[in-house]
């Protein structure tokens, strides 16, 4: 005979009930959307908020939840919900966190990261995977929409290519013909460098030398001091955040500023202009986006980052707002259905991005096709002095699916 009591028997039958309307409703519905529907879409986010690059993390973030916040906090009509993880800048500790976020978290999408050798470690495991997708907003790792491109990987930001070479081209046009490369010795370091060597030598320059740095090293000196007895015509370098503004300090601290032309890819001086002061004056570097741009989204963009941050915008933001606006067009594709996965790919391959940068879309290896521009420091803003390159499409070398 059964201990169960009237009480509980009661809530049992009560139980069943529920459950056998619910089997009766799902019939009709499908079970997976008709539970996604109500739940929050999870957006994973893998970036740096401690160190060196904090501020490019911190950048890309709030400019992603403002530009999600200006569709009403919600894609496809849900809820958004993010779990957020500090990337550390560490490689190795990349797969753990990356499957976190997969097997822990379930998410959705996983935004991320800005370290190049992150980004290469994130694409092997989810590149093998349907889901989630992955949207990079600044890791320029080569590989990922090179060999390492897949279906569900997107990026928003660029390819350490594309910057990099017209800064090459930039440099044999302005008349230089001996150049030092000098950069952290790591993916988007080696690559860029790689790149505008490439350009330059085309253009009938010569690059003398090439210096890497273990990151996120800053000890400049002995390599200025280097510099200075080669007397080359130029040098090209790539640092970015809090690197990037000591190394300006340094060269022009070491008297170099004025001797010897110092180039390279716009993160150089993006973000950290002001921080190096005087030292980053009239430097001229390339990059996808300028202060100045006149356009109705630019100016948009910076009005609403200033009021809601209480800080001026940079390129780090641009992609962060641009991952967001990617995020919207395809959730609103698929009316809220983050399990339509194949639907929601086609999407974002289709989307074109009304961007403060300029209008871009994705390339057939999910990589924008965007402008890259010349910009020079003045003042502490990145002023636009033209195009260096139109509609610039990255290679794509390896990727099967161009």
């Amino acid at each position: 005979m059964s201990n169960m009591s009237d009480n509980s028997r009661r809530r049992f039958i009560k139980g069943a009930g529920a459950l056998a309307g619910l089997t009766a409703v799902s019939s009709f519905v499908p079970v997976r959307f008709a539970i996604g529907a109500t739940a929050p879409v999870k957006i994973g986010i893998l970036l740096p908020y401690s160190g060196t690059y904090a501020m490019l993390g911190n950048s890309i973030t709030d400019a992603m939840k403002l530009r999600i916040a200006q569709a009403g906090d919600k894609l496809g009509g849900r809820a958004v919900e993010y779990i957020a993880i500090d990337s550390e800048m560490s490689v190795p500790k990349a797969p753990t966190n990356t499957n976190k976020l997969i097997k822990k978290n379930n998410v959705d999408f996983i935004v991320g990261p800005v370290h190049s050798g992150i980004a290469a470690a994130m694409a092997k495991i989810i590149g093998k995977r349907k889901t989630p997708i992955m949207i990079v907003p600044n890791a320029g790792s080569n590989a990922v929409t090179g060999p390492l491109c897949a279906p569900n990987i997107f990026r928003t930001s660029f390819s350490n290519w594309q910057p990099a070479y017209p800064g090459g081209e930039l440099m044999a046009k302005e008349g230089h013909k001996t150049a030092v490369t000098i950069s952290w010795k790591y993916g988007a370091g080696i690559q860029m460098m790689a790149a505008g060597k490439e350009a330059f030598e085309k253009g009938g320059g010569k690059v003398v030398r090439e210096i890497l740095i273990p990151f996120p090293k800053v000890n400049f000196q002995a390599h200025l001091a280097e510099i200075a007895s080669l007397k080359p015509d130029a040098v090209f370098s790539f640092f970015s955040g809090g690197g990037a503004a000591k190394f300006l300090k340094d060269y022009a601290a070491a008297g170099l500023k004025d001797k010897i032309t110092l180039y390279g890819p716009g993160f150089l001086t993006e973000g950290v202009a002001k921080a190096a002061g005087a030292a980053a004056e009239g430097i001229k570097t390339t990059l996808h986006y300028a202060d100045t741009l006149d356009n109705a989204a630019n100016k948009a963009f910076r009005a609403a980052y200033k009021k809601a941050t209480g800080k001026a915008a940079n390129v780090f933001a641009v992609q962060g707002y641009d991952t967001g606006s990617l995020l919207i067009q395809a959730l609103d594709a698929v009316k809220g259905d983050a399990g339509a996965t194949a639907d929601l790919i086609k999407a974002m391959e289709v989307a074109v991005i009304d961007s403060p940068r300029g209008s871009w879309k994705m390339s057939k290896a999910h990589n924008p096709i965007q402008d890259i521009y010349v910009r020079q420091v003045e003042n502490g803003e990145q002023k636009l002095l033209g195009v260096a390159a139109k509609q610039l499409e990255d290679p794509a070398k390896g990727c099967k699916m161009v």
